[in-house]
């Protein structure tokens, strides 16, 4: 989400209070509090529309922090879910003025966001198109999207909740396997007589030539990981069966 540039109190207020506007643009709405990094953009707007709520301000800057909430990616199901909570505290009279403003900022026309959209603004990869091609091989729904097809293949592999490969194996007679490193959300590698590991962005597994294994998300959770193929001789790819529920239910 791009920062607000803010120049409202230059134009309204800069002749009449240049102090005040200066901070109110260069400041509240500059790099200092909205612009600062440390805290996301819908949380600080859920932050505002509390405090407005607990002061009992249901005005039009209050609107304009609402409109400033859904252009910070604040969905219809989450401001619902914010009022309901936030009038228990500030009155169920301000929680109604304040739905009534809400639903002419968030209107039915506005479809609600997907889990899988959700995902996409949490990993900087594109989630890609169904992984129809080796659809055979999974339990559950899998994406694919190249990174890169040329020296060194990249893939981003996104899996549902609960989606896993089969078991499989990368053959090689010399070098080869397979390196991933997860992007996003929550998952699992793991390889034939071992115990599972998890995986969480930053981790990294690297898989040697000729190991049986499998990986996948967990029963919860998106996952998405770069699969990067490494080059060997006669490399091949042997699909097993599928990860049994047992297996998986252990977990």
């Amino acid at each position: 989400m791009s920062k607000i540039k803010q120049t409202a109190g230059r134009t309204q207020l800069g002749t009449f209070a240049p102090a005040f506007a200066e901070f109110n643009d260069d400041i509240l709405f500059g790099d200092k509090v909205w612009g600062n990094d440390d805290i996301d953009m819908k949380t600080k707007s859920t932050i505002v529309i509390s405090v407005f709520m607990g002061r009992g301000l249901a005005d039009n800057s209050l609107r304009y922090h609402l409109t400033t909430a859904k252009q910070n990616g604040i969905t219809k199901e989450e401001i619902a879910a914010i009022i309901t909570h936030a009038a228990f505290y500030a009155g169920w009279p301000m929680g109604w003025a304040v739905f009534n403003m809400a639903k002419e900022i968030w209107t039915d026309d506005t479809p609600a966001e997907t889990d899988m959209e959700k995902f996409q603004k949490e990993i900087m990869f594109p989630i890609g198109a169904p992984n129809d091609a080796f659809a055979q091989y999974f339990v559950g729904q899998s994406y694919l999207a190249p990174v890169s097809t040329t020296q060194v293949p990249v893939y981003n592999v996104t899996f549902e909740p609960g989606c896993r490969n089969n078991w499989h194996i990368h053959h090689a007679s010399n070098k080869g396997g397979q390196m991933l490193i997860c992007v996003g959300g929550r998952g699992w590698y793991q390889e034939e007589g071992k115990e599972a590991v998890a995986l969480v962005p930053g981790t990294c597994i690297n898989i040697p030539a000729n190991v049986r294994h499998w990986h996948g998300a967990a029963a919860d959770s998106w996952m998405a990981h770069l699969a990067f193929e490494v080059e060997g001789e006669d490399a091949s790819t042997e699909w097993c069966e599928p990860v049994s529920d047992e297996v998986y239910a252990r977990l």
